[in-house]
């Protein structure tokens, strides 16, 4: 029972965590609309920050409590599922094809986030002054993307941006209503955080599995859910180049915004995050580049080669911790 209790409140936690994003990227996104901003720059500003803010605020609720490994895990965890699980899956159901664009602008940013942190992590944590790097990077990241796409000014770029955005509501519904979707928002996402931080800790706690392995795996996985059902959607709408643009921006901004923000609000520790969860991290981005440099494309095969990764992963995981723990307990 106590278990089943737990696995309540991850599941409660992450039911929080979704709608709260929901509701705080829709309001902000209106209300920014309604105050003359355009489309295009609330897609890249409002929508791309919002739609991080579920990591963001857990991996600020697991450090300021205690768990720094569990802060890590989550971001680590996140950016691994995302590239192995979530584009795996994806691969199998359709070819995922990838836009020049993806690869000469954003691939390159994000494999040198992915080197840049973990350099940082070398000597066991992420200081202040290393975390405000990282949330300037995002910043500076985020203002090249916007300059960038106000050059290009494409039909199909603003097309997307307009698409994530209720047009005709923004303009007609009233001010006080986006506001508080904006405040209901912020209140899910806290307690969403919350009840993910309960369920964690005490699953184990009662199970007996390092809380490191719990952050790198389960909750990594909850908060990669919505990603996920996107992209399952997108791909069975033969849409690919969509979902890699969606997996490579919310791994960038998961390394840059919210590692960034959560050490600038306190330092962050390692705790029980080790370099080899680090060097799969980095081995499964750069095969990930080879997959898209080498055809523009994800094949079927190459997405079940990212799901073996995952898979081994998890187990080497078993092995090494769960295992391990439970012998020497």
């Amino acid at each position: 029972m106590p278990v089943l209790i737990d696995l309540l409140w991850l599941v409660g936690g992450l039911a929080a965590l979704y709608f709260g994003a929901e509701w705080l990227v829709g309001g902000a996104s209106s209300l920014a609309v309604r105050f003359g901003i355009s489309p295009l720059v609330v897609g890249l500003t409002v929508v791309a920050f919002g739609t991080s803010a579920p990591e963001l605020f857990v991996s600020i609720s697991f450090n300021l409590n205690g768990h720094p490994g569990m802060s890590l895990g989550n971001v680590v965890g996140s950016n691994i599922c995302n590239i192995a699980l979530v584009l795996g899956i994806s691969a199998f159901i359709c070819f995922l094809n990838i836009k020049s664009q993806l690869i000469k602008r954003d691939l390159p940013v994000l494999l040198i986030a992915t080197i840049a942190f973990t350099v940082m992590l070398w000597n066991g944590q992420i200081g202040r002054i290393e975390g405000g790097i990282l949330f300037a990077a995002v910043v500076g990241y985020t203002w090249y993307r916007l300059v960038l796409s106000r050059k290009i000014d494409q039909p199909e770029v603003l097309g997307e941006f307009e698409s994530e955005i209720d047009m005709e509501k923004a303009e007609n519904e009233p001010v006080w209503k986006f506001s508080i979707f904006i405040v209901a928002g912020l209140v899910g996402l806290y307690f969403g955080a919350k009840w993910l931080e309960t369920g964690g800790v005490g699953l184990a706690e009662k199970m007996g599995v390092p809380k490191a392995v719990i952050s790198l795996t389960l909750i990594a996985f909850s908060t990669s859910v919505p990603e996920l059902a996107t992209s399952i959607i997108a791909s069975l709408k033969k849409q690919g180049d969509i979902i890699t643009g969606n997996v490579i921006g919310s791994c960038i901004f998961n390394l840059l915004c919210v590692i960034g923000l959560t050490a600038l609000v306190k330092p962050l520790a390692t705790g029980g995050i080790e370099m080899s969860d680090l060097y799969v991290m980095i081995g499964l981005t750069v095969v990930l580049c080879v997959m898209m440099f080498t055809g523009k494309r994800i094949t079927r095969w190459e997405g079940g080669l990212l799901l073996l990764g995952y898979g081994g992963y998890c187990t080497f995981l078993y092995f090494d911790r769960v295992a391990g723990a439970a012998a020497a307990a």
